[in-house]
């Protein structure tokens, strides 16, 4: 009997040439379209029913808004008056995502789930842990530190260690009628990429205040603290005669604190909320990566249960409270944690 997997179909060519690669290797798939109600949700539950078709493979569809509305949309608006920069894909994973894809392989008897994502699983004698691909420019490992090691062992990414070009040529060679549909690059809920108006809709324009220096002089007034993030420097909306940039966010006071180049990085950082997937010494040197976009930099890294301290081998640029840091050692993710103001 063909072992049960549930894959998160979305109608784009990742998760549809995914889906082949998982009946290649001999599973039975069935496809989960998980309706966030963006502006093009319609459009790609039709893909992904054109997909099924292709492919042959049963496709159920479970509506996510309300899901997406409380545990990561309005989060993510509440969090930026608070001056911070959260990342609503890391939250979304396992907080919604995952587990609608868990609850529905439940009813389903599926004993494995899968996605399109660009990542790899790999076997350690603590159990099985993402593995960052240093030479692919797609890998999302990232984005998925914060699934648990019990989730992680349920699941598979059959794009792990392939380059975009390879997924879309082999979509191609399989006739996949989604081949060429392009990528979306947008956060789901946000429309048109417009963080500031998304915020102000949900909770309201928080008010204008004042841009202060190093030293707590007054520079000029904000807009909102709403527009601007740790390590900004275009779109101030301030000239100062010299390159600023944010250096931090002082919600309390409702102030944007700018200096002149060089202000934005820091020597150490503060971790909350962390997530180890593996036994851990008192210090230990790591990799960690501040950014999903952003190179990994060393670091010792100082856990103390649920929380940690980063001492960076060299400054690091705008490490911006309400990221996630994930920490690698060897190339293993073993763990990530939320950045706090340092």
């Amino acid at each position: 009997m063909k072992s049960k997997v549930l894959l998160g179909l979305s109608g784009g060519v990742d998760s549809a040439v995914a889906a082949a690669l998982l009946q290649a290797d001999g599973l039975e798939v069935t496809g989960l379209f998980l309706h966030n109600g963006s502006m093009c949700a319609d459009a790609d539950l039709a893909a992904a029913r054109a997909v099924s078709c292709d492919l042959g493979i049963d496709l159920r569809v479970r509506d996510i808004r309300q899901a997406l509305e409380e545990k990561v949309a309005r989060p993510f608006a509440e969090e930026y008056l608070r001056g911070r920069t959260p990342n609503p894909c890391v939250l979304c994973n396992p907080l919604v995502k995952y587990a609608a894809l868990l609850a529905e392989a439940e009813a389903l008897g599926a004993e494995l789930v899968a996605t399109g994502h660009y990542a790899n699983l790999c076997p350690h004698p603590a159990g099985i842990v993402l593995l960052w691909d240093d030479g692919s420019p797609k890998d999302q490992s990232y984005m998925l530190a914060r699934l648990s090691p019990e989730l992680l062992s349920r699941c598979r990414f059959p794009l792990g260690g392939r380059s975009k070009e390879e997924i879309r040529a082999l979509a191609c060679e399989m006739g996949i009628s989604v081949a060429e549909r392009p990528d979306s690059m947008e956060i789901c809920f946000v429309p048109d990429n417009d963080y500031a108006a998304f915020v102000e809709k949900v909770c309201g324009a928080p008010p204008p205040g004042d841009f202060v220096d190093t030293e707590g002089r007054v520079l000029g007034r904000h807009q909102g603290i709403h527009r601007y993030t740790v390590g900004q420097r275009k779109g101030l909306g301030i000239a100062l005669g010299y390159p600023a940039y944010v250096s931090r966010i002082d919600a309390a006071q409702n102030r944007v604190v700018l200096s002149a180049a060089g202000g934005e990085y820091r020597q150490e950082a503060a971790l909350s909320d962390c997530l180890w997937h593996l036994p851990l010494p008192e210090s230990f040197t790591a990799a960690v990566k501040v950014r999903h976009t952003k190179r990994p930099i060393t670091a010792t890294v100082i856990p103390d249960g649920s929380s940690a301290r980063l001492r960076f081998s060299e400054p690091c640029r705008a490490p911006a409270p309400g990221q996630l840091a994930a920490i690698l050692v060897e190339g293993f993710v073993i763990g990530c944690g939320c950045i706090e103001d340092s």
